[in-house]
């Protein structure tokens, strides 16, 4: 999961793995695969950052195990 911040500071945590796609408008609208969405306040950049620092940090754990 990653944190983010709705519009109003609410932090809100997120699967990227059922993220669909992101609209700027300006904001950061994240639609969901399901169809909902969540409008964030952190710009592309730190989406992004966010979710490769998830995906290594998986990447890590599980070869670790191996």
């Amino acid at each position: 999961m990653i944190e983010l911040t709705k519009l109003n500071g609410e932090p809100i945590l997120i699967n990227p793995a059922q993220m669909e796609y992101i609209e700027l408008i300006p904001e950061s609208k994240i639609i969901m695969m399901n169809g909902k969405y969540h409008i964030v306040s952190e710009n592309k950049d730190e989406i992004i950052a966010r979710i490769i620092r998830f995906n290594q940090a998986i990447y890590y754990m599980h070869n670790r195990e191996v």
